[in-house]
C-alpha cells in the first residue's frame, strides 16, 4: 500500500529542512518503521514551498498510530518554526489520491 501526502514549507526554510531531515534521528526512524513504513520519500516543488511525501506501507500497518508517539510529537514540535503546523505541531497535511500507477 501506498500512501501520499502534501505539506508546506515557510519561505526562506528550504535549507533549514534538508539540513534537519539529512540528521533524522534514528528513532525517529524506527518508530516510523514501527508503525508499517519502511519506503518513505520527501520531494519539494521550490515554486509553490509544497513537500509532496510518498510512503509505501505494510498490509495491515497503521502509519496513523505515529501522531501518539512521543518521538514523533518532539519531531513536530522541532519542525514547527519552519512548516504549516496545526494547533499540535502536527504537519498540515493533504492526503492525494492515486491517479495512475505503473509498476
Amino acid at each position: 500500500m501506498e500512501k501520499a501526502f502534501k505539506m508546506k514549507l515557510k519561505p526562506g526554510y528550504e535549507a533549514e529542512y534538508k539540513k534537519r531531515h539529512d540528521a533524522i534521528w534514528p528513532e525517529l526512524k524506527q518508530a516510523i518503521g514501527s508503525s508499517g513504513v519502511y519506503d518513505y520519500s520527501i520531494y519539494f516543488d521550490s515554486e509553490t514551498l509544497t513537500l509532496f511525501a510518498v510512503q509505501k506501507i505494510k498490509d495491515g500497518s497503521n502509519p496513523d498510530e505515529q501522531k501518539d508517539m512521543p518521538i514523533v510529537r518532539k519531531w513536530w514540535d522541532m519542525m514547527a518554526d519552519i512548516m504549516e503546523v496545526n494547533p499540535d505541531n502536527s504537519p498540515v497535511c493533504t492526503d492525494l489520491p492515486c491517479m495512475f500507477h505503473m509498476d
